[in-house]
């Protein structure tokens, strides 16, 4: 009912090679049933031979037999899938299966016949027949229980008259107070004459004792009686056990002579070859220890050595390596007490001395010649000083380095002054004496010269920073990157060890069951582990560990060194190979932060320059220098430190924002005074505009057509040919006349210097927009006063607002109007699509300067209007013809036409006299209903209609409308 596994025999080799042989025939397998050995051993009957019939402990300790066949049979049988029971107790306990289901013989057991318990029963005889004549021999058991209950009881009266003193485990007559208590001493006094009395005491305690020793003796009689039975056998059987101890002894002996001879022969050559070789393998070990020792002595003088030529890394290593040994192989060796305590000082040591050579190195990194060279200063050197903090966990060493620049931007900068300074020969250095005062007795080109050396120099000085922080950062990803390869072959080892396991386990069960390796595997499918666990079994055991040429070769000087020295070849950016050894106990989140630190620190770098930058501009704007700046030098000053900020946001790549801030800072004040000044300027061009026509020069002619080319730019200066060139009456802008002041042609300049102030300075845009919207609100509020409002008359003194004056307003409006889109479409190319909504203030200028033009047309038209109002008013339908009124109307309206012609287009010309005729013909009509003249051809109405007639051919016989639909008969009233 076992598995087979547990219940199949094993077969018997009959060969010596260690290996099992298959056998053909099942029955051969088996060997012959042995009797079992009883609980107790039977009484030696004298025959060695019987000595082997039970299982001997030695021979099959490591045999499968059948008493290693245990089970439990209800637990085998019974099944716990079953959810309903049966009554019967068989399939209730072991399953429904039980009684129907025939089990089939197993091939692994023999068949068991009366046959195979012949021997048994032959042993087990002999053994039954002693056993029934003991039985017979010995009382019943009731029988004795009763006798010796009653035996016991009389037994037990009679020694409580013994007196307790004489049970004690401790009785002994030696004892002073024990002799006292048995032996009285008034019993043995005669002196004193006390006679008779004393002598029948001592008589009395005699008899005592005696009697006391004849219930004892009395009791040991019997008892012997009760145990008489087993006394004589027990000396019955002395001689045979003596029989049997004397054939013992000479078995023993003679098993000892043909021990002793086979030592002799077989073993004691061999024991001896081991017992050399032990010896000459502990002298090797020896030897080899000595020499560990003797380089574990000259630890000390090495480290000196290499710490001479600056090799901390090597120094480290070959301290932890010697920590290493003196802890695992030389453990315990009195002279080497105190190595480990120095050996620790000198690590501290060295942790001081990297420390204030990566200070020196970081000092003279940063403090040599800023040239345009940008080469690592002594790169294997950086790269060796960098391993060792790491390796000895300084993680903070780059603080060291941030330090160094801080202090090194502060001398470029002072240096670049004294250089500047040492050159001017206006600044006396002995009467000023303050830096920062000789600074501020430059003139801009200059100062301006200053500030662009110091710019370059710290450019070169960010460049070198960035190479050395970068080799740096390299160092800690190599680091980084052997954290993770050995992570990797460690997870390969340990997946390796498991597959390793399996097999071993697969081979060992293989190999228990009696199967060669070869059969359960194929020819070519054999395991390559399994093969070299086969190969390495079947070496001879006998063979050596090292040879003796080993002795002589450093690699089994020890096993540590060799196993702990594993290191990683890698290449740094620079093509300095480096090798990283194993024990840098670096966790990958502290060697990222770390890396983010180092990177940090090149951001640190760009804002102390640009902190330093901006110190140096404030210290020169304390006297308001920077404000008192022109646009072009402005323009320079602020692309010079747009050119820093981006080639510092390249070199760290990320934005700095404290010197552009300062540059914002003082791109506002410069905003806020050239509006002011540009305003100003306007201002009193209005002040002392008379509203007249006048001359376009050539530059300005030039300059418009730039602007129409999508150019907007300032003209260059004067050339010859320019001032050679007369003025004109008109302004052309793409083939239309304009006719302007002098104030808008500046306005135009002045807008064209807005729109370049943008491209010069682009942080500014969003400020230009603002006070440009201002300027031309400004202009045309300021306009609309001085000619809507008439205040022209009191500023500079008009005696009157002329038609003309009103014409020629409208048409500088219009010309600033044509360029409001060129200007809009400028800023929305500069601006970011979050800032396009402040171009609605050009959308809203624009409004308001129609509105104005509407108000000037409506302006003319009331002009015209009143004097309709006026003269038709006084209107009377009589001869002669043409009326004095009408030939009135007819010289204001060519006037008006002379006034305006040659300053609007044509086409707002007759669009104006269009409104003016629907005014005359809205006045003519109520003067004609009032004086109740009706289109009935009467004499009344031809009258009439030659005055209109006179009107309506001067009208059109004007310049430019004759071609003017007049519709003249809308003065007379429809008929209903």
């Amino acid at each position: 009912m076992a598995s087979s596994h547990s219940s199949s025999p094993v077969p018997q080799s009959n060969s010596s090679d260690g290996f099992f042989k298959k056998e053909m025939d099942a029955t051969k397998r088996f060997r012959p049933v042995q009797s079992l050995p009883d609980v107790c051993p039977k009484e030696p009957t004298g025959d060695p031979g019987n000595l082997c019939d039970s299982p001997s402990l030695v021979v099959d300790q490591h045999r499968r037999t059948i008493y290693h066949s245990k089970v439990n049979l209800p637990a085998a049988l019974n099944d716990p899938r079953l959810a309903k029971r049966e009554s019967d107790f068989f399939t209730k306990t072991w399953g429904v299966d039980f009684v129907d289901t025939e089990v089939m013989p197993s091939f692994y057991l023999p068949q068991i016949t009366k046959e195979h318990f012949a021997l048994y029963q032959q042993e087990i005889t002999p053994r039954e027949k002693v056993h029934e004549r003991c039985k017979n021999i010995c009382t019943p058991k009731d029988t004795f229980d009763r006798t010796l209950l009653h035996t016991h009881d009389k037994s037990r009266t009679d020694l409580e008259q013994v007196p307790k003193i004489f049970m004690k485990p401790d009785f002994a007559l030696e004892d002073s107070l024990t002799f006292n208590a048995v032996l009285p001493w008034s019993h043995f006094s005669t002196a004193g004459g006390k006679g008779n009395r004393d002598a029948a005491s001592s008589k009395l305690l005699q008899e005592k004792l005696s009697h006391y020793l004849d219930i004892v003796e009395v009791n040991i009689a019997h008892q012997i009686s009760l145990r008489s039975e087993a006394f004589f056998h027990a000396m019955t059987s002395q001689h045979e056990l003596q029989d049997y101890l004397r054939k013992t002894s000479q078995a023993v002996k003679l098993l000892r002579e043909k021990i002793s001879k086979i030592d002799k022969v077989m073993c004691e050559g061999s024991l001896r070859v081991l017992r050399l070789s032990l010896t000459r393998n502990n002298c090797i070990k020896a030897y080899n220890k000595l020499k560990l020792m003797a380089t574990v002595h000259q630890t000390q003088p090495t480290v000196q050595l290499l710490l001479s030529t600056s090799e901390f890394v090597g120094a480290l290593d070959l301290i932890a390596t010697t920590q290493e040994v003196l802890q695992q192989e030389l453990q315990g060796i009195h002279s080497f007490r105190h190595l480990g305590s120095q050996l620790c000082e000198l690590e501290k040591l060295i942790d001081k001395m990297m420390i204030a050579e990566f200070s020196t190195y970081a000092r003279n990194d940063l403090n040599r010649p800023l040239e345009d060279d940008c080469q690592i200063l002594e790169e294997e050197r950086l790269i060796a000083l960098v391993f060792g903090l790491l390796k000895q966990r300084k993680l903070n060493f780059y603080e060291i380095y941030g330090d160094e620049m801080i202090i090194t931007a502060k001398n470029i900068i002072k240096q670049c002054v004294v250089n500047t300074v040492s050159q001017i020969e206006e600044i006396d250095t002995e009467v000023v004496v303050k830096l920062a005062d000789q600074m501020r007795m430059m003139n801009f080109p200059q100062w301006f010269d200053l500030l662009e050396n110091i710019f370059s120099k710290f450019t070169i000085f960010l460049k070198r920073i960035k190479a050395t922080l970068n080799t740096i950062r390299s160092v800690v990803f190599l680091v980084l990157d052997k954290n993770q390869k050995n992570r990797d072959l460690e997870d390969t080892l340990q997946k390796n060890s498991a597959k390793d396991s399996m097999v071993d386990t697969e081979v060992a069960y293989l190999t228990h069951e009696g199967l060669f390796i070869s059969d359960a595997f194929g020819e070519g499918d054999l395991p390559p582990v399994a093969a070299d666990t086969t190969s390495q079994r079947n070496t001879s055991p006998n063979s050596e560990p090292c040879s003796s040429d080993s002795v002589s070769e450093p690699e089994c000087t020890t096993d540590s060194s060799s196993s702990k020295e594993q290191t990683l070849s890698s290449v740094t950016p620079g093509g300095v190979e480096m090798m990283i050894s194993d024990d840098m106990k670096l966790t990958d989140l502290e060697l990222v932060r770390l890396a983010n630190n180092i990177q940090e620190l090149l951001y640190s770098a760009s804002d102390i320059c640009h902190d330093r930058s901006v110190k140096f501009l404030m210290a020169r704007a304390k006297d308001g220098f920077l404000e008192k700046l022109n646009s072009n030098e402005f323009v320079a000053l602020s692309r010079l430190m747009e050119g820093f900020i981006l080639d510092t946001e390249q070199i760290c790549g990320r934005k700095s924002m404290s010197l552009r801030g300062a540059l914002q800072s003082q791109a506002n004040r410069f905003v806020n005074r050239f509006h002011e000044e540009r305003k100003t300027k306007l201002s009193l061009l209005l002040d002392n505009e008379r509203w007249k026509q006048a001359e376009v020069p050539a530059e300005f002619q030039d300059l418009v057509d730039s602007v129409s080319d999508g150019r907007i730019s300032l003209p260059e200066k004067k050339t010859a040919a320019t001032e050679e060139r007369k003025p004109t009456d008109f302004l052309i802008v793409e083939g239309q006349k304009y006719a302007t002041v002098g104030t808008v042609l500046l306005l135009i300049r002045i807008i064209l210097e807005y729109c370049q102030c943008v491209d010069n300075i682009p942080s500014i845009t969003t400020d230009i927009l603002t006070r440009l919207s201002d300027l031309l609100k400004y202009f045309n509020s300021r306009s609309c006063q001085l000619v809507l409002g008439a205040g022209a008359l009191q500023v500079v003194g008009l005696k009157t607002i002329t038609t003309k004056n009103l014409a020629l307003s409208s048409r500088c409006l219009q010309l600033i109007v044509h360029y409001i889109p060129i200007i809009r479409a400028h800023f929305e190319a500069r601006l970011q699509p979050k800032q396009f909504s402040m171009l609605r203030h050009f959308d809203h200028i624009t409004k308001d300067y129609h509105d104005h033009i509407a108000e000037i047309s409506a302006k003319l038209v009331a002009i015209m209007d009143s004097l309709f109002d006026k003269l038709l008013s006084k209107y009377e339908v009589k001869a002669p013809v043409p009326s004095a009124c009408f030939r009135n109307i007819c010289k204001q309206m060519a006037k008006m036409h002379e006034a305006i012609y040659d300053l609007l287009p044509e086409e707002q010309t007759q669009m104006l006299f269009l409104r003016i005729n629907a005014s005359y013909k809205l006045h003519l009509k109520r003067q004609l209903a009032h004086l109740n003249v009706v289109n009935d051809g009467g004499p009344l109405n031809g009258l009439v209609t030659s005055d209109v007639a006179f009107y309506t051919g001067n009208l059109q016989a004007l310049k430019g409308l004759n071609n003017l639909d007049l519709n003249m008969a809308e003065i007379w009233e429809q008929k209903r």
